[in-house]
Parts: structure tokens; sequence; C-alpha cells
């Protein structure tokens, strides 16, 4: 009785010797035991029954290839147990044109902010992403990033002068002089420019200022007339041109005249450009125009006085 006691207490000793130090690997392998694994592939959630000990072999098993940019965890020799969640995340072509290029590449991400960022991409605040920042990504997506900066420019522009004609007594007529003579302005005139995609595309003003007054020119007509020649006489008109002009026997063509109506002191200066008049008493033939400043032209004829003009 003895005998086979001692024997049941090797056994025992035995078995528990053999548990405790038999490998961890080949009791699951010896086991045999299948269990329930859930594996997410982009999203789209399965559970299978499996008996693989690592990942790579439950991938294998479930004939779920893996592509060179995908990434998935837990590492592919990590040892599974019941339980255990695989994700797969699948890497996604899509392009990026900006800046003059297009960037070509595969993401991990799922919306379009991270595939810029994935494209260390920075971003301004006024740049406009189509599609959208946060739309979620498709296979072979085009993505196209505009710039848009912003700048602020002063520009200077001239203000001309005016000019400004004064009569002056003490100069001889026709004569013009300078008594002051004319400056350009400034005017500043800032601006905020739009730039898409480096290119001007709007130009916004923001305020102008002028920073030099412009000053006016000064110009004096003479009106001093030094007379020669002198004659009264009666005056009649002709329908010839559009200038002050008359027709005139004692006086050569090209000379100016000054012929003063002397029934109401009106005077006119006029060109000769003609011969006549040839009727008694008649000293001067003065084209409509002229006729019309000094007198009726439903007179007919008026009672003048016609001085030479020497200057």
């Amino acid at each position: 009785m003895r005998f086979y006691f001692k024997i049941f207490l090797l056994a025992v000793v035995a078995a528990i010797l053999i548990y405790f130090f038999w490998p961890f690997e080949k009791r699951i392998f010896d086991q045999k035991k299948a269990f329930a694994v859930e594996i997410s592939d982009n999203g789209v959630v399965f559970h299978a029954i499996t008996e693989k000990i690592t990942v790579s072999e439950f991938l294998a098993e479930e004939n779920i290839a893996l592509g060179e940019g995908d990434y998935i965890f837990p590492a592919l020799d990590t040892k599974i147990f019941p339980g255990s969640k695989i994700a797969v995340r699948r890497a996604m072509p899509v392009g990026i044109s900006v800046d003059g290029q297009k960037i070509k590449m595969d993401t991990l991400g799922i919306t379009v902010r991270d595939a810029i960022n994935e494209a260390d991409l920075i971003l301004s605040h006024a740049d406009k992403i189509n599609p959208a920042l946060d739309s979620l990504l498709k296979p072979n997506a085009d993505i196209i990033v505009t710039r848009i900066n912003f700048e602020e420019i002063t520009l200077e522009e001239d203000i001309p002068f005016q000019t400004v004609e004064k009569e002056d007594k003490t100069v001889l007529w026709r004569k013009k002089e300078t008594k002051q003579k004319g400056e350009k302005g400034i005017r500043e005139k800032t601006y905020k420019i739009t730039y898409t995609n480096g290119k001007e595309t709007n130009r916004q003003l923001l305020g102008s200022k002028i920073t030099k007054t412009p000053v006016s020119q000064i110009e004096v007509v003479g009106t001093k007339i030094i007379v020669g020649k002198t004659q009264t006489g009666s005056a009649t008109w002709y329908v010839y041109g559009d200038g002050l002009t008359c027709a005139s026997l004692d006086f050569a063509q090209g000379k100016y005249l000054r012929v003063t109506n002397r029934s109401n002191g009106k005077s006119v200066i006029v060109q000769v450009n003609d011969s006549g008049p040839y009727g008694k008493g008649r000293v001067i033939d003065l084209n409509k125009k002229a006729f019309q400043k000094i007198g009726d032209i439903g007179a007919g004829v008026i009672n003048v006085k016609v001085e030479e003009i020497l200057n």
C-alpha cells in the first residue's frame, strides 16, 4: 500500500513540474483552442474564430493582405489572445496641388486636414482648400490649395497744378509772363493688395492723403495797347470764318485793330485777313462774329473808331 502511495505522489510531483517548466507557447499550441478576434479593416469591423497564435498568421488565415503603406496595430509578430482587437488602416493615394506643384502621396489620414498635415504643409488663415479640410478622403482625391496672401503698399502720385491767368495793364497786349511757377503736389495712397497663388487679383484703396499741396502757376496776360493810326467811319459785316477777323483797305493783312462802337463804347480786337469794304464812308468790314460783340447784327451798319495796334 505504501508503495502505491509513493508512486501516486511521484506522479503528482511530475505533473506539477511539467506544467510549470514546459514552454508556455507549447502548452497553448498543444491546447489547440479556438477563440474570437475582432478586426477593423479601414473602419469595417468583423469578427473571426481562430486558433492562430500571431497577428501575421491570423491575417494569412483570413486572406487579409497589407499594402506597402498600410498600418496595422498591433504589430504582425504580436501574439493574439481571446478578445484581441486588430486594426488595419489602409494607405490612400491622394494628390495635393499647391505652390505650383502636385504632391502625390499615400496617406493614412481620414480627412483632408490629415493629408495636409501629413504633407507638412503650413496654411494661412486665408488659404482656400478644396475639398474642405473636414471632408472625408476618397481614393485618388485631388486636393487643391489656393494660396491667399495680403499686402499693404503706399504709392505716391502727382497732383497737377492749376494755371491761373490774370490781366496786367503794365504788360503789352498779347504778351504773357509767368509771375509764379507752378509745382506739382503729391498724394499718398495706401492699398490692400490680394494675391492668389502669387498673382495680384484685387487692389482695394484703404486711404489717401495729400503730403504736398500743389502750387498754382500764375500767368499774367498783358492788356497794354500802344495805338498807331486811327480812323473813324462806318462798319459793316459779312459772313466769313469763325475767328475775329475783318477786311480793310488801309491796314495790311495780318495787322491787329481795335474797333470800338462809338454809340455804346464796346470794343473788339480783330485781325485783318481780307480787303474791303468798298462802300462810301465805310472804313472796315467785320465778320459776323466780331460785329456781334459790339453791335446789333440787325443794324447792318454802325459808327466805329478803328485803332491800329502797334505792339
